[in-house]
């Protein structure tokens, strides 16, 4: 498709999104007691926002444009925030992870296959090199000490030796019986050519006959062709065969491969010469309007000085940098607009110790009374309200940005979708401005003082308060206990050996999450119904694989502000698919794997030091902020796991952060 067409996606999209967040503010504010609506309302929100995320996802991937990019990304990261979100609010409300959407499906018209959760393509394309970096160095160390993990290890079973012994003969009997029947078999067919030869002498040569013969052996045989290519056909159609030139590759996927690699280059070259733009843009904006910035601050601050000293008498207070300098006091604001603020400041410091005065005066029945008060309507107020959500503001900003520049922008003159000069520059000058206002309130601290002593004749008094409060916190950081490092001296790389030759760190398979195929359970609502628990499908279980391991794994936004969900647990019977879900976890998303099961730890790292240092050396981040997983396979302790779910494997997911989550 061309830039034209993913724009207009990217239009329709965004128009979709503000309309969900006009009704989903509105939504918010009104409580409810319903339980099957409140469900109804969080499911209609839940399946929207994958529709929106699926269209962004697609439109992220393709377009080229490097802004408009970066404020897609923004609205994109928020999509998924959100979706996680009203994901933990159903699963608050009908205590399961699994939920059934036949019913909306029905009246929004839309098919299973479009409720299936993508994962963004740029969880690999941002970190591609560190990931081959560190296979290369991985299969290095690996070759470097003979460790070959191209055969895959499985765990066989021990059998009795009176078990063995008789497997053993019951394959050679019947390997002795088939080679006997084929003797057989032979001497038959030699005996048979022998009669058939000794009758055909006999009989007279008949043109006729020998023609009939002939018709009715190519006969049969045209026709079983005929019916091997009918059924062949008729099991294509039904879908339990796979079409001919099912695994060859046709022209046209061949032809949309190509250009998504030539888009991916221009994405690229766009995006380096977007960085370039931002040097030169912001160094020739210094260049030309440095200067007048520095003035116009300045004459500003002056002006401010003069007014304050005319309406209170005295010069005001200069700001700290901490709180941010004079970016705080004309942050969008004229100086009449600040000097009305200041006087205003000055009102309500009065009006506050008048009321601590009132305050300490009033009996301490009073406030009794009023915390009465306070716990009976937390009592009345029992009504389900949507939580307040962390992403929301982030969504509307973009939603905000997109409207303001791009919704009506004419990008006729813009054909080969490079970077906006002028946006640049607008930002860019507010970058200068913020970093010439922190040169310009160091003189203008230094001149507000000079014009204390000239004019109003003050002294700087030393301020010793300050100065205890700062030694307090010295001391107070001083007796904070500092964490003994173990693996202190020992650098990244040397641990990384360490746990690929011990064996703690392995090589992940590579396995998409695509290929773990499941339907949707299409009779979960109707069950429900009925009061019966539907058994949940593996469309469902790969949709939490997705939400809860693989987007908080490739999107640091999500992981910081989403509800996280620290471990998952999957339990099933062997070959059923667990490891490979490990597996394609970490091919998604470029994880490290780690083997902590009991029996490949045992005997490694003995001792409490030991375990303590193998766990820091886990938690280091190797070659980059890489996110782990970490794999606990067949665990022995009876009282961790209950008798039924003994062979149980345990994804435990954490982030090189410096957190760690059990």
């Amino acid at each position: 498709m061309s830039n034209a067409m993913y724009d207009k996606i990217w239009h329709q999209t965004q128009e979709a999104l503000s309309a969900l967040l006009d009704k989903e503010s509105q939504k918010m504010i009104e409580p409810q007691r319903n339980q099957v609506f409140i469900f109804q309302t969080l499911a209609t929100f839940y399946i929207k926002y994958v529709q929106i995320f699926r269209n962004l996802e697609n439109v992220y991937d393709q377009i080229i444009h490097p802004q408009k990019r970066i404020l897609i990304r923004k609205v994109l990261d928020g999509v998924m925030g959100r979706v996680l979100e009203l994901k933990n609010e159903m699963v608050e409300l009908e205590l399961t992870e699994f939920h059934y959407f036949d019913d909306i499906l029905q009246d929004l018209k839309l098919t299973p296959e479009q409720l299936d959760i993508p994962i963004p393509k740029y969880f690999l394309k941002e970190k591609l090199e560190v990931i081959k970096g560190r296979e290369k160095i991985l299969a290095q160390i690996l070759a470097d000490s003979g460790i070959d993990t191209s055969e895959v290890k499985y765990s066989v079973k021990s059998i009795p030796f009176d078990e063995a012994v008789k497997l053993i003969q019951i394959a050679e009997r019947a390997r002795q019986g088939r080679l006997r029947a084929s003797f057989m078999k032979q001497i038959f067919l030699q005996e048979y050519r022998a009669k058939q030869s000794k009758t055909l002498d006999q009989k007279v040569m008949n043109r006729w006959a020998a023609a009939l013969r002939i018709q009715k052996v190519w006969r049969g045989f045209h026709e079983c062709k005929n019916t091997e290519k009918l059924r062949e056909e008729e099991m294509v159609f039904l879908g339990m065969a796979p079409p001919p030139f099912f695994n060859e590759v046709s022209a046209t996927v061949i032809q949309a491969e190509k250009v998504d690699r030539l888009r991916n280059e221009v994405q690229i070259k766009h995006e380096e010469d977007y960085r370039e733009a931002l040097v030169t843009i912001k160094n020739d904006l210094k260049l030309m309007e440095g200067l007048d910035i520095k003035e116009n601050l300045q004459d500003q601050i002056r002006h401010w000085f003069i007014e304050c000293r005319n309406l209170t008498g005295t010069f005001p207070d200069y700001p700290d940098i901490e709180e941010g300098g004079s970016a705080i006091i004309f942050s969008n604001k004229t100086t009449q607009q600040v000097i009305e603020d200041i006087i205003a400041n000055q009102e309500e410091e009065k009006n506050e110790k008048k009321k601590k005065k009132k305050k300490e005066k009033q009996p301490k029945r009073a406030k009794k009374q009023k915390k009465g008060t306070k716990e009976k309507n937390k009592e009345e107020d029992e009504e389900w309200k949507m939580a307040p959500s962390v992403f929301l503001p982030a969504m509307k900003e973009g939603n905000n940005t997109y409207k303001d520049i791009w919704m009506n922008k004419d990008e006729s003159w813009n054909f080969s979708q490079d970077y906006d000069p002028e946006l640049i520059k607008e930002e860019k000058r507010k970058e200068l401005e913020s970093e010439i206002r922190v040169q310009v309130d160091e003189l203008m601290r230094q001149e507000l003082k000079n014009l204390k002593l000239a004019v109003d004749r003050e002294r700087e008094h030393p301020e010793k308060a300050r100065k205890k409060t700062e030694k307090k916190k010295g001391k107070k950081e001083k007796k904070a206990k500092k964490d003994n490092d173990l693996t202190a001296d020992r650098t990244i790389e040397s641990l990384y050996k360490e746990l690929v030759e011990e064996g703690l760190l392995i090589r992940a398979l590579k396995v998409n999450l695509s290929d773990y195929i499941g339907d949707y359970s299409y009779l979960g609502t109707t069950l429900r119904q009925v009061s019966i628990e539907p058994m949940p499908s593996l469309l469902d279980v790969r949709q939490l694989i997705t939400l809860y391991g693989i987007w908080p794994l490739g999107s640091a936004a999500v992981h910081e502000k989403a509800p996280l969900v620290k471990s998952l647990l999957l339990v099933g019977p062997a070959g059923v698919g667990k490891k490979m879900l490990v597996h394609a976890i970490c091919t998604e998303t470029g994880a490290n794997l780690f083997n902590l099961s009991s029996s490949n730890i045992a005997g490694k790292y003995p001792g409490k030091n030991g375990l303590q240092m193998m766990l820091q050396a886990v938690f280091k981040e190797p070659f980059g902020k890489c996110f782990h997983v970490a794999l606990k396979m067949k665990s022995t302790v009876a009282s961790f796991s209950p008798p039924r779910f003994r062979n149980w494997h345990q994804v435990q997911i954490f982030a090189s952060f410096g957190f760690f989550f059990t």
